[in-house]
């Protein structure tokens, strides 16, 4: 038990082994280090089995989660939880620090909604300083940029014949980072750590839709995070995939 997360954060998308080949994406990991862009998309290291889970489960009706998440902040102690605060609607990143209200941050979630275009799930690791979140869309959006190199700029790898299913899964990380680097209201979550007292304030804090707390004792590094994203509204199903990616 500690009081850091692990140091990593995924990049949770459907690309599967063909898209790997083709731009390195799969699984990515993105870091800030004491306010500097220190992390470098690579595939996703080993993980430590996790024991607990902040978030919802896949099927599970939104009413539920949001029941259990207010169940969570029950209780009378003193220590610090982890806890997933899910926004209502997508957040201004400028807008965390006073979101907050001083609480630790240590991950900002962000999901680029598109109409009919399933988009991966960010999570960006962020130091002890609130104000460094601010700069979450900015990091994940250059090393989304960085990591697609030449095909993120032509839509297609200059030496391979491309599949069209390939091409649009480019497209769209292509839309989602440029998305990002302008600055979207994308923030769909943040992982935060304070006492219950704290977290319920902020659970009734305007465009918090829920805060879900673990128990104190749950180990830094040994949860797992899934964002409720703010357009399901009656259960967590996967949105529909069968839409035109847009233009950038």
């Amino acid at each position: 038990m500690g009081d850091e997360p692990a140091k990593s954060a995924a990049v949770a998308g459907r690309p599967g082994p063909e898209l790997l080949r083709y731009t390195g994406i799969a699984a990515v990991t993105i870091a800030v280090v004491a306010g500097v862009v220190a992390g470098a998309l690579q595939p996703r290291p080993a993980q430590r089995v996790a024991t607990d889970r902040l978030g919802p489960d896949s099927g599970e009706p939104v009413a539920a989660y949001l029941a259990r998440s207010r169940d969570s902040l029950r209780g009378t102690d003193s220590a610090p939880h982890w806890a997933l605060l899910s926004a209502a609607s997508g957040l201004d990143p400028a807008s965390i620090p006073d979101l907050t209200g001083g609480l630790r941050v240590s991950q900002v979630l962000v999901h680029v909604p598109l109409d009919r275009v399933s988009t991966p799930d960010i999570s960006v690791i962020v130091p002890a300083d609130p104000a460094q979140a601010a700069a979450a869309e900015q990091v994940a959006a250059g090393h989304l940029l960085a990591e697609l190199g030449p095909a993120g700029d032509t839509g297609h790898d200059p030496v391979l014949e491309p599949d069209p299913g390939v091409v649009r899964e480019l497209s769209m990380y292509r839309v989602v980072a440029g998305r990002l680097r302008a600055g979207c209201a994308c923030v769909v979550g943040l992982v935060v750590r304070g006492p219950l007292d704290r977290l319920r304030e902020l659970a009734g804090r305007p465009g918090a839709r829920a805060v879900q707390a673990l128990p104190a004792d749950a180990g830094a590094g040994n949860f797992s995070v899934v964002p409720l994203l703010p357009e399901q509204l009656d259960a967590v199903t996967p949105g529909p995939d069968d839409g035109p990616v847009p233009p950038g």
